[in-house]
């Protein structure tokens, strides 16, 4: 960024008017004035006194306008900077501008005790003297112009995103964009490159030289599921089992064994590993043709319904669902990093579900992480 832009002196300018709006009237805030021709020791953008009306205690925030901000850019620029702006000014507060923040350059910033503010409601600021505590978390997401002016990078949405995101989470590195393409079929290794430069960027993945040496999976997994809706992604048909669940999964068992692709996600899937709670809907995947939800449910004996299903058929929006499965309760399950990402993306307790098995998997990697690639058991698809 180029300091003194007008883009983001117009941000300065925004942020600056927000804050004044949240501290209230009995508050001034003052931009220190930088002689013509000098640049500022402290290496902020601007300095902004904080003081209350008619005391003469005040506080130096120094304040970074971003127009987007990466938590990768966090921990490798803002952050030494930060400890280099207290070494210099022990009693100013570092604090970042921008327009639009995620979850995890927010939480980026908070370890490293950098302040922030954007446009959408998202405030961390926290002065001892004089006292001020702001925090506050907006629920809204970053406006499409907003997002324009990022540059350029893969989303983690889409089914070649969802196959490389399982790869990752399932297999341990080390690994480089050559082995990832290998193993997954219908992506290129560009593809590849550019999803990892953006995984790099939000911290999800290390990289040493061209190799992933160490990934994030719990983070992987939430990012991913953050821009998936399971029932919306995957077209679903509700039915009720007279006979309730009983029943129901000792039929499923029968036609796994005949052959049937049926996999077991959701609610009871997640009960079985880390036990919540009782009750909810069975979810069952299956392909995606448009009679096979219909011609499944009458061999399982479930009656159709439009409203008070105990029962859900979702048509696998892709393959890689069916992918690395594994026996539970002698039933076909979805891998455990599959039931994470439909928890997270579910209705209702599913989210918590989700964290609940992320736990599980984060005490007992051993025993479900492949740790290989080459040990694929029959590569990377089902």
């Amino acid at each position: 960024m180029e300091t003194g832009s007008p883009r983001d002196a117009t941000l300065l300018d925004k942020g600056l008017d927000v804050l004044r709006g949240l501290l209230g009237p009995t508050w001034e805030l003052e931009v220190q004035p930088t002689p013509e021709g000098a640049q500022d020791d402290s290496g902020a953008d601007v300095v902004v006194q904080l003081k209350t009306s008619g005391d003469s205690t005040f506080a130096q925030l120094l304040v970074d306008a971003k127009t987007s901000l990466t938590p990768r850019a966090v921990r490798e620029q803002l952050a030494p900077k930060a400890a280099l702006m207290r070494k210099l000014q022990s009693f100013s507060q570092p604090l970042v501008i921008t327009e639009a923040l995620t979850e995890r350059t927010k939480a980026e910033l908070r370890e490293h005790n950098i302040a922030y503010l954007d446009l959408l409601g998202n405030v961390s600021l926290r002065i001892p003297r004089p006292a001020v505590v702001i925090l506050a978390d907006s629920p809204q997401r970053a406006p499409r112009a907003a997002a324009a002016t990022a540059p350029a990078r893969p989303k983690l949405a889409g089914p070649r995103a969802g196959q490389l995101v399982r790869l990752l989470a399932d297999v341990a590195p080390p690994y480089q964009a050559a082995d990832l393409t290998a193993a997954v079929p219908g992506i290129t290794r560009g593809y590849v490159s550019k999803v990892l430069d953006a995984m790099e960027d939000l911290l999800l993945i290390r990289r040493e030289g061209r190799a992933v040496v160490d990934v994030d999976w719990k983070g992987l997994l939430r990012t991913r599921a953050e821009q998936l809706n399971l029932l919306h992604h995957n077209p679903h048909v509700g039915m009720i089992a007279p006979n309730g669940p009983g029943p129901l999964l000792e039929a499923v068992r029968q036609l796994q064994r005949e052959g049937e692709q049926i996999a077991l996600t959701g609610s009871y899937a997640a009960r079985q590993i880390a036990p919540l709670a009782v009750g909810g809907q069975v979810m069952l995947y299956v392909p995606p043709t448009h009679r096979g939800p219909y011609d499944l449910g009458e061999r399982l004996g479930l009656l159709p319904a439009d409203q008070g299903a105990d029962v859900l058929l979702l048509r696998a929006h892709d393959d890689i669902v069916f992918a690395r499965t594994r026996s539970a309760d002698g039933l076909r399950q979805v891998a455990l990093s599959q039931l994470v990402l439909d928890c997270l993306s579910g209705p209702g307790r599913m989210p918590a579900e989700g964290e609940a098995v992320l736990s599980y998997m984060a005490d007992n990697e051993h025993e479900w992480r492949i740790p290989a690639i080459a040990a694929l058991p029959g590569g990377a698809r089902p």
